[in-house]
């Protein structure tokens, strides 16, 4: 086997691997805390179900990636590949729409009441999520609808123009101007997205500024004040994190909307890079997120312990 396929394919089962391993990880933490405490706040349910649309994301994008690099062809026909590009495609956009949601909720929760109609909307939070969640998924799967239309599975021969080639699956769309439609539709929505989640993140880093310099200043703060920040605190790095890679994610893909035929290294490119958050939050969710931690220290510790009984025996 070649030494860059080699690299490629290493690259994609490490990134496949660790990815679902970590958004699993976090989900069985907070089934675990619901099951005992049987509630979870609005940013715990907005984390457990940004973990569930990354491991989606990977499983449907970056594992299949995976077994067409070590030599596993024709793995899906027709229909797999529109079920597939399809859930894919949603489970992307959601991740960033659960990103914003995650960024906006924890702004509107440390900040500070300062009217009956701010108070009221902070006590909805928790009765918001689940409506919000049904309307993301109803706006994503609108918007990703005409996806399907245009997937099909590989053919023999060479790739006809305004298609991409994406290994396991080809997209080919009839002519430029749908192929740049489509791709503009994505990323209006993608940037309508991150602007609000940059903005109401430069808004928790003002709060943030402020309670600092309060907590200088008096020396002291409410323990559940302290939790609110922490929190914030690994929003906006989530935040940080995802729009770097959304970054070079969309520098790629603007590329490729100024050509009609994308080589397959600008795709597995672009591949790796649009999972690359998918893959690392939940480690950031792990190492920040001290709900988590303690679920998993917990485990493991249950684990020595059974594991000690064992040799006593």
């Amino acid at each position: 086997m070649d030494l860059c396929i080699t690299i490629k394919g290493v690259s994609f089962l490490l990134q496949s691997g660790l990815g679902v391993l970590g958004n699993l990880s976090v989900l069985m933490a907070y089934a675990h805390i619901t099951y005992i405490e049987s509630y979870l706040q609005p940013v715990d349910r907005i984390l457990a179900h940004l973990a569930f649309s990354n491991m989606l994301q990977l499983l449907t994008r970056s594992v299949p990636q995976t077994v067409v690099i070590f030599g596993l062809h024709n793995l899906l026909d027709d229909s797999g590949c529109k079920v597939v590009m399809y859930t894919h495609r949603i489970h992307r956009a959601l991740s960033i729409c659960l990103t914003c949601m995650l960024s906006v909720f924890q702004a509107l929760t440390i900040t500070p009441s300062a009217g009956p109609h701010l108070t009221k909307l902070k006590s909805r939070l928790s009765q918001l999520v689940v409506p919000i969640f049904v309307g993301l998924w109803l706006l994503n799967m609108i918007v990703c609808i005409a996806l399907p239309l245009y997937t099909i599975a590989p053919r023999n021969g060479t790739v006809p123009p305004f298609t991409l080639n994406l290994g396991f699956c080809h997209v080919k769309f009839p002519n430029n101007q749908v192929y740049v439609a489509i791709g503009t539709a994505f990323s209006t929505r993608d940037f309508a997205f991150v602007a609000v989640m940059l903005a109401s993140s430069g808004y928790i880093l003002v709060l943030l500024h402020k309670h600092s310099r309060q907590v200088r200043s008096i020396r002291r703060t409410q323990q559940g004040t302290s939790m609110e920040m922490r929190a914030a605190k690994s929003v906006i790095m989530l935040v940080v994190l995802y729009t770097v890679f959304f970054g070079i994610d969309n520098m790629i893909w603007i590329y490729m909307l100024t050509v009609a035929q994308v080589p397959a290294t600008v795709v597995d490119m672009r591949a790796f890079f649009s999972a690359c958050y998918a893959t690392f939050s939940p480690l950031l969710m792990i190492s920040t997120n001290k709900k988590i931690k303690e679920r998993m220290v917990c485990a493991a510790g249950e684990q020595l312990s059974e594991d000690s009984e064992k040799q006593k025996f």
